[in-house]
């Protein structure tokens, strides 16, 4: 076995996720050939217009949408062509998802809430996360008596609490003022250097975008590395 060939095996196992090639389209193609690496501690952001495909390649990079063409490596290993229960299980337990809309449980409070992340994932609940959030004294209350900030942090801690391999966050502080979009930003970098964790973002904010390690601009069906 070669050196050169050792090397590039160190380096690749060393990525979180790799895409391939990817390609996809609905009415109209929606962008193709993109390839790009997480690697650990790394965080990655995705710009560009409305429309442009943005959360679509989110989708596809999180296990939840298959591409018409190409590859999602995860652990050296392609997504979709895994079995269900596997694709489901890394999902699960490697994958953190925030969307915008924080999908909470209406009739439960708060605390009930991050007890189901802690439930599944057999992790115990952060005190420190929630003071960084600023959500530690609502803790108790009822999901419908929080404001959308701290309905949107709740849910964001509840996806850290399961602690993913990878956050992957579709314009997380779309709802949030500029301090509190500026704290939750602050928590997720903390979080994936703490626990050799990878960020991809999706954001309109070009200023948040550039907070990150790597900015990737998605137009004309290409994604430009902008950093």
């Amino acid at each position: 076995m070669s050196e050169d060939y050792n090397k590039e095996s160190l380096i690749s196992s060393d990525f979180l996720l790799e895409a391939k090639n990817l390609t996809h389209s609905f009415d109209y193609e929606l962008f193709n050939d993109i390839n790009l690496t997480l690697s650990k501690k790394q965080s990655i952001a995705i710009i560009g217009m409305s429309g442009s495909g943005k959360s679509t390649l989110l989708n596809i990079l999180s296990s939840l949408l298959k591409p018409c063409f190409g590859e999602v490596l995860f652990n050296e290993k392609d997504l979709y062509s895994l079995k269900q229960n596997k694709l489901l299980n890394i999902r699960r337990e490697d994958f953190g998802i925030i969307f915008q809309a924080h999908y909470l449980f209406r009739g439960f409070t708060a605390s009930e809430n991050l007890d189901i992340a802690t439930l599944l994932s057999e992790n115990e609940i952060d005190d420190k996360l929630l003071e960084d959030l600023k959500i530690e004294h609502v803790i108790n209350q009822g999901v419908g008596e929080l404001s959308g900030g701290q309905q949107q942090r709740l849910s964001i801690a509840r996806v850290l609490t399961k602690k993913p391999k990878i956050i992957f966050a579709d314009e997380p502080t779309g709802n949030l003022d500029k301090d509190t979009a500026n704290m939750v930003i602050d928590t997720l970098f903390n979080y994936i250097k703490s626990n050799d964790a990878g960020l991809v973002l999706v954001t309109h904010e070009n200023d948040l975008a550039m907070q990150c390690d790597k900015v990737y601009k998605l137009v004309d069906t290409k994604l430009q590395e902008l950093k």
